[in-house]
């Protein structure tokens, strides 16, 4: 290794960066955007460790419902909120009426919750959730499976078409009889079957160890995959579309992926959280893909139950791919 050519290419890239004052202003404000996205959304003054929902009068909880660092959920329906405790959505649900209670026995969290319920005092019946209880793992599986569908649709793509873009490729594509929509078209329909069959060699090799609770039709969890991954590719284009430096464009990519990974239900549920960000959530593909991915392998969901997602996220796909055809430029 020769150290003058080593230190000659480093301090030649550190000055090409810095230079690039786009590129250098995304890498400054992603990390401010991110802290404050996190500070807004999941903490306040309590620290909450627990999210329980209530039914009922607050004054019959006794010393429970005094308990600091639990969130206590309001619930006006025992039938809607049942199945968020399956799914891990809320950690306990306690009907303070009827003096019972609901956890999932495998939640750690639903656990620590009944010790704690029962070390106030308070008696209250244990009821048995419906069906068979929903492993963490099984309600966190989708949400995994689109995060990966997200980062390789707007990755795959748009960082791709930036380089092809700034490498030159584009314009030598300009002098040939090939247009724009067909080489778009080229460019999505190549990365759909790509993220389709990952996706699927993923899931089954995991599958196989784990042994994912599956209750809804494998051809309609397939569609809703085709869509998601569609409506993120065309998400990927508009970045895409007339950009020609990787770094910018490494930035706004990242500006899009990191609050769908954040607000679209990957990791942990939404539950609680401030109504706007419930709402600004409905706005993200990730969160359409995620819901309807769950609703299809945990409920059993066909197409008539999660048409407003497969709705949703055609329409996005619309719209993006139309942004990012009629805004696309070879140079």
């Amino acid at each position: 290794m020769n150290i003058r050519r080593f230190a000659a290419t480093l301090v030649a890239r550190n000055r090409e960066f810095l230079r690039d004052r786009m590129a250098l202003s995304w890498n400054i404000l992603l990390p401010v955007l991110i802290v404050m996205g996190f500070a807004f959304a999941f903490t306040s003054d309590n620290q909450d460790l627990f999210k329980v929902g209530v039914m009922g009068a607050p004054g019959a909880g006794g010393a429970f419902l005094a308990i600091q660092h639990i969130k206590f959920i309001p619930v006006d329906d025992l039938e809607s909120a049942v199945p968020k405790v399956e799914r891990h959505q809320l950690d306990m649900l306690l009907d303070l009426k009827q003096r019972r209670y609901w956890i999932n026995r495998t939640s750690a969290n639903g656990y620590m919750l009944e010790r704690l319920l029962t070390a106030t005092g308070n008696v209250f019946s244990r009821q048995t959730v419906n069906g068979k209880e929903i492993r963490y793992v099984d309600w966190l599986i989708p949400g995994v499976l689109g995060m990966n569908v997200m980062f390789s649709s707007l990755f795959g793509v748009g960082y791709v078409i930036v380089r092809y873009r700034k490498n030159g490729v584009l314009k030598r594509l300009k002098a040939t009889p090939l247009t724009p929509f067909e080489f778009l078209a080229a460019q999505v329909i190549s990365r759909l079957w790509l993220i389709i069959m990952v996706t699927g060699l993923v899931y089954t090799g995991t599958d196989i160890f784990v042994g994912f609770r599956m209750n809804g039709s494998y051809l309609t969890l397939l569609l809703v995959l085709a869509l998601g991954a569609l409506s993120m590719i065309s998400l990927g284009l508009i970045v895409a579309a007339r950009m020609a430096n990787e770094e910018a464009a490494n930035g706004l990519l990242n500006m899009l992926s990191w609050p769908m990974m954040l607000l679209s239900g990957v990791w942990f549920s939404l539950e609680g959280s401030p109504q706007i960000v419930q709402q600004l959530a409905l706005l993200l593909p990730l969160t359409h893909f995620t819901q309807a991915a769950r609703e299809v392998m945990i409920d059993g969901a066909g197409l008539w139950e999660i048409r407003w997602h497969l709705a949703v996220l055609s329409a996005m796909t619309g719209i993006f791919m139309t942004i990012g055809a009629r805004t696309f430029r070879w140079e």
